[in-house]
């Protein structure tokens, strides 16, 4: 309902026309890569697919579209994946549709558009967890025992523990449960 009333007020506008919605993220690159739209704004969030695991496969196919990713998270490490994926917008859902016309207006420009209460939110402390450590802790997220990560990553299985064990230390985590929660909570994985 969201996205189709976004949708509708975009259309009003006279230098701007909506090409394509999707239901989620797969759909949503589908669609990019279809249509070749000039701006797609992404949901943070979607289904199948996140905005920014999007905006990453847009970037790695070199695509020119231009990336906007809506959220209603201040979380730092959504802001610092943003970056490195290129996106040219991060904005508050909640923004005003005029205010988003003008985001859309001067991303064509070759702006970069931030909403400034998502900057504030960025300040704050460095992810602990190396980017192999990251990986472990999203496999374990996605249901992978200790014995399939090991095999997934072609490490043994105490290489596994011992990685699991740092994540705990470093998260200051009780169990895999509360650290996938505290990493997830803070965009680090």
């Amino acid at each position: 309902m969201l996205r189709g009333a976004l949708a509708l007020l975009l259309n009003f506008e006279e230098d701007i026309q909506v090409v394509g919605q999707a239901g989620n993220g797969s759909e949503a690159l589908a669609l990019i890569t279809q249509l070749k739209p000039d701006v797609c704004l992404l949901d943070i969030e979607m289904p199948v697919m996140s905005g920014l695991e999007v905006a990453e496969e847009l970037k790695q196919k070199d695509s020119p579209c231009k990336v906007i990713i809506l959220t209603t998270f201040a979380r730092p490490g959504y802001f610092e994946r943003a970056v490195q994926a290129g996106v040219q917008g991060y904005l508050l859902k909640d923004e005003p549709s005029e205010r988003l016309a003008e985001a859309i207006r001067r991303v064509m420009e070759g702006r970069r558009e931030v909403s400034p209460e998502l900057v504030f939110g960025t300040i704050r402390e460095a992810n602990p967890l190396t980017e192999r450590e990251q990986d472990i802790l999203r496999l374990i997220a996605a249901g992978n025992s200790s014995g399939e990560i090991a095999s997934i990553l072609h490490l043994s299985y105490g290489t596994i523990r011992n990685y699991i064990s740092e994540i705990l230390n470093k998260l200051e985590a009780k169990n895999r449960i509360e650290a996938i929660a505290k990493a997830e909570e803070k965009g680090w994985i």
